[in-house]
């Protein structure tokens, strides 16, 4: 990156008004009011630094592949806050500005436009509210605003009227963009002359001095200082200027990487506002209950990917305009298909909280989209293999972990597995292809033994029971201790006679994994409460109630579920779930231990 020669305020002006200057889409829109413009006057003219820029060079041929836009110059808080896009012929390099809009577009606007911002007490449909203001300089005198030396003001006609007649003798308005229409400080005398800035019986002696120095230095520091000091990126490669432009702009709220590609895609949408129409969508996924934490990036992502771009990495180079226009034709369809897919996921009890990996919607929702599929998902007995087969797929992708980190690379299998699967849900192929590989969605028994491990509150610990239970999803359900926890404590241990301390760290070391976990409905949750669960059990449960709940919950049939059994009742529990487990997961590489254990399974899960 190269330090440049400087350039005048004026020199940029007329860069600005011929487009050779220009914005890139990825630019934010122009925020500053018309105290910061009225600041970075008074700034120029104190001599203060205004900061370096950052152009970047746009070759001719490079022009039409994304959108410009151009500098406002008339500025209205309702009707006119947006920059127009620029339709440019590539027959010449233009300079984008990567950092230093809000500073170029005030001394566009101060220089040769208007700022309309809205009254007080007015309606803000009346255009009477909306009155446009030029930017003027008092030469009679200093700010009595101590934040400036030199007075700087956005006017209208009428608040410039009431001056001129309320106060001729203490303020000469001039208007700060006439000063670029002067050619050499012969115009600067005529215009004195003309104005009678140097009459002593209008004027004192420091009022005339004040506005010949004032006159002088507003044409030295607008139309030959060069104040502009840039620095021009002149790569090629969009990927870096994109990085560069996120550094730059990295102060204050900082801009993420699909902020960028959110305003490349804004841009380039032509019938579809890209930024709101994406926020929007994300806040309505994330409201579906029980409630979700989608981010536009998984959305981002799931437009390259449901569209079926070859490459789907978040690269500039991949939000080019054929891709983005390929999008938003398929963006109904991609909603429609992630709105489907959180239903899905959250009707398998998942939330917020237990959804471990986002990433793992997309292939879902690819699933969908394929298969052109509606609400039938969610309740048609046609689809009942499907949904089994998506949730058993999803939790072992959930406990593989395999979509951590950026799982770009798994996503075209996907989808080339997907589409070759047209119809029901491809969970076997998929485990096939990756068996073997650090993305398996196969278990072995190590494996299963270290999830056997995992602790209440665990994401984990819900995803593992949750493949165990044949869950109602019309009913939250909690993870809960099958023994309270409150008994999980020396004091309440040795209370209930279990004076051995290593006993009693054995029950401590037992009781919050997942062989004392069950899952439980909301309501049964709240009245199940700390009581001793061999009182609760037999209490609310009889006869052949009480031998379905224990077979529901893969209780130990021939123990008595009291405190001084509980360590019999874990381990016989982990067992049968484990034995379970291997069942669900197809642990072929453990058949050994299935048979071995064919006796519990008949007994325990009859």
């Amino acid at each position: 990156m190269a330090y440049e020669k400087p350039i005048s305020i004026k020199e940029a002006v007329t860069s600005i008004k011929d487009e050779e200057f220009i914005l890139p889409a990825i630019q934010r829109e122009f925020v500053w009011n018309t105290k910061q413009i009225e600041l970075l006057f008074d700034s120029i003219m104190r001599d203060y630094p205004i900061s370096t820029f950052l152009f970047w060079k746009v070759k001719a041929e490079n022009i039409e592949r994304f959108k410009f836009y151009k500098f406002l110059s008339v500025y209205h808080q309702r009707d006119k806050k947006h920059n127009e896009p620029l339709y440019l012929e590539n027959d010449r390099d233009r300079f984008a500005i990567l950092d230093g809009q809000q500073r170029l577009t005030s001394l566009y606007i101060g220089l040769k436009g208007s700022y309309a911002y809205k009254l007080s007490n007015y309606n803000w449909k009346s255009d009477h509210a909306f009155p446009k203001r030029h930017l003027y300089i008092n030469l009679l005198g200093e700010a009595e605003n101590t934040e400036l030396l030199y007075d700087f003001r956005f006017l209208s006609d009428d608040e410039l009227k009431k001056f001129n007649d309320l106060y001729p003798d203490k303020y000469h308005w001039f208007k700060v963009g006439q000063t670029i229409k002067f050619n050499d400080f012969p115009d600067i005398f005529k215009y004195i002359a003309e104005h009678s800035l140097m009459d002593t019986s209008k004027y004192n002696q420091e009022q005339t001095k004040f506005a010949s120095d004032t006159l002088s230095k507003l044409f030295q520091y607008f139309n030959q200082k060069e104040l502009i000091n840039f620095y021009l990126e002149k790569s090629v490669e969009l990927e870096k200027v994109l990085h560069i432009f996120i550094r730059v702009n990295s102060g204050g709220t900082k801009l993420s990487y699909s902020d960028l590609l959110l305003s490349i895609a804004t841009a380039q949408w032509q019938d579809k506002d890209a930024r709101e129409i994406i926020h929007k969508f994300v806040d309505q996924i994330n409201a579906i209950d029980p409630g979700f934490n989608v981010n536009k990036d998984l959305v981002l992502k799931s437009c390259l990917v449901l569209s079926d771009i070859k490459d789907i990495k978040f690269k500039v180079n991949n939000f080019s305009a054929e891709n983005m226009a390929l999008i938003e034709s398929d963006w109904d369809y991609i909603a429609k298909a992630l709105n489907l897919a959180i239903q899905l996921i959250a009707s398998f009890g998942f939330n917020s909280k237990t959804l471990t990996a986002y990433n793992a919607i997309i292939p879902i929702a690819y699933f969908i989209k394929k298969n052109n599929l509606g609400d039938e998902l969610l309740h048609s007995s046609n689809h009942l293999e499907n949904r089994k087969s998506i949730k058993e797929w999803l939790v072992r992708a959930l406990l593989k972990r395999v979509f951590g980190g950026t799982p770009d690379n798994l996503y075209p299998t996907y989808r080339t597995i997907i589409s070759a699967n047209l119809g029901q849900f491809p969970l076997q192929q998929l485990i096939d292809k990756y068996k073997g590989t650090n993305k398996s969605l196969s278990f072995d028994e190590e494996t299963i033994e270290h999830l056997l491990n995992t602790q209440y509150g665990s994401a984990f610990a819900y995803m593992m029971l949750s493949l165990l239970y044949p869950l109602n999803h019309n009913y939250k359900f909690h993870q809960d201790h099958i023994h309270p926890k409150k008994y999980f404590k020396h004091k309440e241990l040795i209370k209930m006679g279990i004076e051995d301390e290593e006993r009693r760290n054995d029950y401590l070391n037992a009781f919050n994994a997942i062989g004392n976990l069950q899952l439980i409905q909301e309501t049964e949750n709240l009245e199940k409460s700390a009581t001793p669960f061999n009182e609760w059990l037999t209490s609310n449960y009889k006869d052949h109630d009480l031998v379905n709940y224990k077979n529901m919950h893969f209780i130990p049939l021939n123990n008595d579920l009291t405190m001084d059994t509980f360590l019999e009742f874990y381990q016989s529990r982990r067992e049968t779930l484990k034995a379970k487990l291997f069942q669900v997961l197809n642990v072929t590489d453990t058949q050994d231990f299935i048979e071995d254990n064919q006796e519990i399974i008949e007994e325990e899960l009859s």
